[in-house]
């Protein structure tokens, strides 16, 4: 009997723990299953998923630069997704591709129940706005924060994304601004990085003075490329946290998904920041 197929797919995808991650939770529940990791060229993106559907590929995570691209492919699409308009996890069953959106639930359980971080009534920035920024805006603006302003380098892609959740935003009462990040101001108790800047060793894209004192500074990233975030964010008096636990979070939702099983998230955690910190 074949073995079941998954596979994470992005570009760049060296850097994915992905594969790690859904090892372990194959082996703690004991399911039974492979899943790779595929560089996908900038423009092969549908070619790809359809050449993995054809090799009995089950389902797949995609990360940089493809979510908007796996939303578009998708033949059905959940709430979520559709609402971000990006996709990071994409199941094939019966000849049909379903898109879905976990990086938002990953986000904000990392959150508040792992940094024990209170979203409500707090005043949040979110930096990019591409399919990272995309997929955990709603999830943030159910949780009913104070305000959320979403900073970009392109102001009508962050005017984009606002509009999208503007009726989200003012069913929770949620401030929801965008902002171009040249134009940026005030402080924020929490300030998330969902751009593409420490993938890219690009520098921190805001200015220390949007930390409040006492903030917590979050980078979606994690490993190596977070680095310069998190010693950015602690030069200025503010926590840091890296994306490990989201991207554990995430990818037990897609588990549950793809298996029907909810594997044990906070013990991979764990096991993975060991991993992580002894290379």
């Amino acid at each position: 009997m074949p073995t079941d197929l998954y596979c994470v797919m992005g570009n760049p995808v060296a850097h994915s723990r992905s594969p790690w991650i859904h090892a372990r939770f194959a082996e703690l529940t004991g399911q039974t299953l492979i899943y790779e990791k595929r560089l996908i060229a900038l423009d092969g993106f549908a070619t790809s998923v359809r050449a993995f559907v054809d090799e009995g590929g089950r389902g797949c995570n995609i990360t940089v630069p493809f979510k908007f691209d796996a939303a578009k492919i998708a033949d059905q699409i959940s709430a979520r997704a559709a609402l971000a308009g990006a996709a990071n996890v994409l199941s094939f069953r019966d000849g049909t591709i379903l898109g879905d959106n976990t990086d938002g639930a990953g986000l904000v359980s990392d959150l508040q129940r792992n940094a024990g971080f209170d979203l409500r009534g707090r005043h949040l920035l979110l930096i990019g706005a591409g399919g990272a920024a995309a997929g955990v805006l709603g999830p943030l603006l159910c949780q009913r924060p104070a305000s959320i302003t979403v900073a970009n380098r392109t102001l009508a892609r962050a005017s984009e994304l606002v509009a999208r959740h503007a009726a989200l935003a003012s069913q929770h009462e949620v401030d929801l601004l965008a902002c171009s990040l040249t134009g940026l101001t005030g402080q924020f108790e929490l300030v998330i990085n969902a751009s593409s800047s420490s993938l890219s060793d690009a520098g921190v894209p805001v200015a220390g003075s949007t930390l409040q004192p006492g903030a917590l500074a979050y980078d979606m990233m994690y490993g190596a490329p977070a680095q310069g975030f998190l010693s950015w964010a602690a030069e200025h008096g503010a926590s840091a946290r890296d994306g490990l636990g989201m991207l554990v979070g995430q990818a037990a939702e897609s588990f549950l998904i793809w298996r029907g099983v909810l594997p044990p998230e906070q013990q991979v955690l764990e096991e993975l920041r060991r991993v992580v910190q002894q290379r």
